[in-house]
């Protein structure tokens, strides 16, 4: 569960994605325009803000927030859909939907935030036979009713993944993200880690369902 602030003026729409991101566990603190954002920043994990507020615009209330809180997840949006708007929230906020949207999508993008800047972390994630406990760093099989135990680098590269799920990541991505240097072409190193992580995880590590292989492009794990 966590903590949303959501600025939006239209009462049709904020009931619609209320009720959405409640139904998700999620507490929401709304507000009908910027005015009193500030003091609203107490405990909030993400930020959701409408660009079309009355008085200050989402963009400037967008960047007042970042100001104060730089490392606070902000969403916007918006049915300005011109890449002008797009890449005027990008330069503050984390992410840009654009209406409408479907209330799945919302949800999806609100987890992948989180999980990016690690505010929040859900008590776990069910991966087909898969439960993983984020805070406890634990993976267990519920089919076999037995704990999966990963050596340091198969844990970073999973959590990885996990922290950028139902995004391809790269090989290159990948083993910069996780060995801190450059990725040298035709290294195996990081195809070897993974082939041994799926032997841990995956039900036939022939055919991985788990950590998928988007040929040519790279990995993901979706949710």
């Amino acid at each position: 569960m966590a903590s949303i602030l959501y600025i939006e003026d239209d009462r049709e729409i904020s009931k619609w994605v209320i009720d959405v991101l409640k139904e998700k566990g999620h507490d929401v603190f709304w507000l009908s325009s910027g005015e009193g954002a500030m003091e609203k920043l107490s405990g909030v994990d993400i930020a959701i803000l409408d660009v079309m507020l009355p008085g200050l615009d989402g963009f400037s209330v967008g960047r007042r927030l970042k100001a104060e809180v730089p490392d606070l997840p902000i969403l916007m949006l918006s049915a300005r859909t011109s890449v002008e708007d797009r890449l005027q929230g990008l330069e503050f906020a984390d992410d840009y939907l654009t209406k409408p949207f479907y209330p799945e999508e919302l949800a999806a993008r609100i987890d992948v935030l989180l999980r990016r800047t690690q505010r929040y972390r859900p008590e776990k994630i069910e991966l087909g036979h898969l439960i993983v406990y984020p805070a406890e760093n634990r993976i267990v099989d519920h089919e076999k009713e037995k704990e999966i135990f990963l050596t340091g680098k198969q844990h970073q590269i999973f959590h990885f993944l996990l922290q950028h799920s139902n995004q391809i990541l790269t090989k290159e991505q990948l083993y910069e993200g996780i060995w801190k240097e450059s990725y040298l072409d035709g290294d195996k190193t990081l195809m070897v880690h993974i082939r041994y992580l799926r032997e841990k995880i995956e039900k036939d590590p022939a055919n991985p369902v788990i950590i998928e292989t988007i040929r040519g492009l790279g990995y993901r794990i979706r949710l």
